[in-house]
């Protein structure tokens, strides 16, 4: 997890404790808080492509947990590519249905987060991220959205994966 949070640290200098415990979430338990209905992540994925505005050079693929499991697609050079949106959605479907994490993962990412934070790799103070995350276990490690420093610097738009669920001709393209 060290080198995933150390790049994410260079690649968003502006991103704030709520994005790196978003990251956290996510590596951790996948997507499995974001499938309302189908037809609802459909139409939020169909939203999404069609407002695409510029952002930063991101990969398509984005590993976001030890060993690569669970990824982020980015939506822009996803759109780039020409692949049919269905293909996006039903590894994101799949992935919400299939994918079980552990709740308990996000507070040990938490220490190594806490530790890169003390050594000065991070942006924020080791207590300022462990106080965020004992608050959040406290709550039952809830979904956060970005904050909105990062939604307005980065325009985020990506979907959480399983990397399996991902047709292997799109890794390859990656």
């Amino acid at each position: 997890m060290r080198p995933i949070l150390v790049a994410h640290a260079a690649r968003y200098p502006h991103w704030a404790v709520d994005d790196l415990y978003k990251l956290l979430h996510q590596a951790a338990l996948g997507s499995e808080h974001a499938l309302v209905d189908e037809a609802h992540v459909r139409d939020w994925l169909l939203s999404e492509l069609a407002s695409l505005g510029p952002g930063p050079d991101e990969p398509l693929v984005d590993p976001i947990s030890p060993g690569g499991d669970v990824v982020r697609v980015h939506l822009r050079p996803f759109a780039r590519l020409g692949v049919q949106y269905e293909v996006l959605l039903g590894a994101f479907i799949r992935t919400a249905r299939e994918y079980r994490g552990a709740p308990e993962q996000i507070a040990e990412y938490g220490q190594i987060a806490v530790a890169l934070a003390r050594e000065g790799q991070l942006p924020f103070s080791g207590d300022e991220v462990s106080a965020y995350v004992a608050r959040m276990e406290q709550a039952g490690f809830p979904a956060v959205h970005h904050s909105p420093t990062f939604e307005a610097e980065y325009q985020p738009a990506y979907r959480v994966v399983a990397r399996h669920a991902i047709p292997e001709e799109i890794i390859a393209t990656a």
